[in-house]
């Protein structure tokens, strides 16, 4: 491959790893466009993974020996195995230079296990060139050509290095992306999930219940006293509440398989449970509000549950799923009920529901003052 060729294999490695739309296809894009660049039979990506002390293989691309998958669950290597990753490199930048990538060989005589890797898999030759990201090694580029084909050579190598700051680049922008995805989603003082988080999975899960009967349940808690705590002790005091508050729910959602649980804003927390029956969420809300009253600040929970599994009659929509929630949650608030009060189990919730969305048609609440 010629100087254009790789010129322009370079920018399609950029282009596929930015057009890629998930971290798992971004390492694929990377790890096939640097094989077609190096005209190498096989590639891979790996991680290195500090807290382990192992490379671990993100991905496999191209020509696949058994045992080989292209996402393997847990295909890692102790570091002390190939320890240029921590040694050599780290030697070659307390020098004055920079990361470089090296060529590999089945016949040569450089200790390692890379050789010994390569005639295992049938494999004649391999370059291998560090991934950095902020000035750290964060893992590897390895690039391996079957026995019989030419061996890569310094140019190689040296390509490889570009190849490798490439596909850095895309890896730091799809982090950012990832991180960004990630604030959308969360709330940003407990770290639970946010409304926007939960109007799509509620959507997803009536979706789901449309096609499967699959029992959706959403639990609506208000959290007593908050504005007491902020007025008498400050908001740093209150924001403790909110946090400690939003770990107890999370602690009582893992009961719940694959349960969602988010802060709406201000003093108002929420569950979504999908799959399992409504006497399930029914006890850890009943679980929830006796940890919630043990607090040492607030005064406890209101707690409204509204489920598909309970006499609810049909739920077209997340707006009336929350709306029975919130009529449940304000009658247990006005009840200074100490569990919680749930939609169909007590009827006089749907009525009011139904009756405040006859009133005010898209909106949430409209129950003060009904109780």
């Amino acid at each position: 491959m010629g100087a254009d060729g790789r010129l322009r294999a370079v920018v399609g490695l950029a282009q596929a790893m930015a057009a890629a739309s998930t971290p798992r296809d971004s390492v694929r894009a990377a790890a096939r466009g640097a094989r077609l660049a190096m005209d190498g039979s096989f590639a891979a990506i790996s991680a290195w993974e500090r807290e382990r002390g192992c490379l671990r293989v993100l991905v496999n691309e191209g020509e696949r020996r058994a045992g080989e998958e292209e996402f393997p669950e847990d295909e890692s290597y102790p570091v002390h195995d190939f320890p240029e990753i921590t040694e050599f490199l780290h030697e070659r930048w307390v020098g004055g230079g920079g990361p470089h990538a090296w060529v590999e060989s089945a016949v040569g005589d450089r200790p390692g296990r890379r050789g010994e890797a390569l005639r295992r898999r049938g494999r004649g030759t391999c370059v291998v060139a560090p991934v950095v990201l902020s000035g750290r090694a964060w893992g590897e580029l390895y690039v391996a050509r079957d026995e019989g084909l030419p061996d890569f050579d310094d140019g190689d190598a040296e390509f490889a290095t570009v190849l490798a700051a490439v596909v850095a680049a895309g890896l730091a922008q799809n982090e950012r992306l990832e991180e960004a995805r990630r604030l959308a989603f969360t709330d940003p003082l407990t770290g639970l999930a946010n409304r926007r988080a939960v109007d799509m999975r509620l959507d997803e899960a009536l979706e789901e219940h449309r096609r499967t009967d699959a029992v959706v349940s959403l639990v609506v808690c208000d959290l007593n006293g908050l504005k007491k705590v902020n007025d008498t002790l400050g908001h740093a005091m209150g924001d403790r509440l909110l946090e400690r508050f939003g770990s107890v729910l999370s602690l009582c959602g893992a009961m719940l398989p694959g349960a969602l649980v988010a802060r709406l804003g201000g003093d108002e927390f929420c569950l979504v449970g999908v799959g399992p029956p409504a006497d399930d969420v029914v006890r850890v809300s009943e679980e929830l509000c006796a940890r919630a009253a043990e607090l040492e600040l607030g005064e406890g929970v209101a707690c409204g549950v509204a489920s598909t599994g309970d006499p609810i009659g049909p739920v077209k929509s997340s707006r009336r799923l929350f709306r029975l929630a919130d009529a449940a949650q304000y009658k247990a608030k006005a009840a200074r009920s100490a569990g919680p009060v749930v939609a169909g189990r007590d009827t006089a919730v749907v009525r009011l529901a139904d009756a405040a969305a006859q009133e005010a048609p898209g909106e949430r609440r409209r129950f003060r003052g009904r109780q």
